[in-house]
């Protein structure tokens, strides 16, 4: 229980989530719709896949 809330108050630097994110992966979706006066017109679903080139090479071998 005391550990729990030790990694809560944990302070987390840009580094240590930019490791994380190239060691783990992350994939980030998103939609933007375009439209006047409720029609429509422009439809846009974004999905990046951001990680380094040896973990994809890891997945991919697993794969």
């Amino acid at each position: 229980m005391q550990e729990d809330l030790y990694d809560r108050n944990k302070e987390i630097t840009i580094l240590d989530v930019l490791d994380r994110v190239l060691t783990k992966g992350v994939v980030i979706t998103g939609d933007i719709v375009i439209s006047v006066a409720d029609i429509d017109l422009i439809y846009l679903g974004l999905r990046v896949l951001l990680s380094s080139v040896e973990t994809m090479e890891k997945m991919k071998a697993v794969d």
